[in-house]
């Protein structure tokens, strides 16, 4: 029971660093300079770009399975 446990922690590590990556990513091609940690000083807006833009990529990714 315990390397289940391992397993679906090291996945969801995994998936954690992926999300991560993928709103850096987000953020560079939209010019908002993201930090990894705190990021306070951004405003609504571009913290909505980010996200938005992560959503849309997404959508995107999916329709063309």
């Amino acid at each position: 029971m315990s390397n289940y446990n391992n397993n679906n922690s090291e996945t969801t590590q995994k998936g954690r660093e992926t999300l991560e990556r993928f709103k850096m990513e987000s953020a560079s091609e939209l010019g908002i300079n993201l930090r990894h940690g705190y990021n306070g000083d951004l405003t609504s807006k571009e913290a909505g770009s980010i996200g938005g833009n992560m959503v849309k990529k997404m959508i995107e990714s999916y329709t063309k399975q």
